[in-house]
């Protein structure tokens, strides 16, 4: 399979976890159908509509609806699911972690295309990867992922989009230097959420 080939695949499968993802943090704040659906649909899109109006792109999901279907396909699947058993404690990290890892090197790629450098190929995936969870933190009320103390989030998808552009300047393979960088996000994330890793946290001491 080609590169060429596998951004939209990776695309869809981005945009069907991170809706899995955004219909979990509804259900956990027991919304109606169509609040699960609207999470859903911010969680998957939100990312990579910023990254498409930075780069004066028509937003992807209005140039193709299939991503909306998509979404509403995943999100109505995880709710009738959940009906008839529990997710594990930590679905909603993990599915957010596999979303994070498609959609950085994603956007990293549609960036590239756009013909940008490697630096705001980097700063592309990681906005396309993290903006929609942000959104759908605030929206559920929630701290983002990306500011919690010491979370190891952004920072995965910059060390994943880092090496996808650092390995494909070596001279690697376009879809071997995404899968090696879909591999250090997924890595990084999912070694945070079963260890508790996390990054230090910056402090200033007010008493003199």
């Amino acid at each position: 399979m080609t590169a060429a080939a596998l951004l939209p695949i990776l695309d869809l499968v981005g945009v069907a976890v991170f809706a899995i993802s955004g219909a979990l943090a509804a259900g956990r704040k027991s919304l109606d159908l169509l609040g699960v659906i609207v999470i859903a649909i911010v969680t998957s899109v939100g990312g990579g509509t910023l990254r498409d109006l930075l780069l004066d792109r028509t937003a992807f999901w209005i140039v193709n609806p299939k991503y909306l279907v998509t979404i509403i396909v995943a999100a109505l699947a995880t709710m009738a699911y959940v009906r008839f058993r529990r997710p594990p404690d930590k679905a909603l990290q993990v599915a957010d972690a596999l979303g994070l890892a498609f959609f950085a090197i994603s956007g990293a790629q549609i960036a590239e295309t756009s013909g940008t450098g490697g630096l705001i190929a980097v700063v592309m995936g990681t906005i396309t990867g993290v903006f929609g969870g942000v959104l759908r933190d605030v929206l559920c009320a929630e701290i983002p992922m990306i500011l919690r103390k010491g979370n190891i989030y952004a920072t995965a998808a910059i060390a994943g989009t880092s090496a996808y552009v650092v390995l494909q300047d070596a001279g690697v393979a376009r879809l071997w230097s995404a899968a090696a960088g879909m591999l250090v996000i997924a890595g990084l994330r999912l070694a945070a959420i079963i260890w508790s890793l996390s990054l230090p946290v910056f402090t200033i001491n007010e008493r003199r």
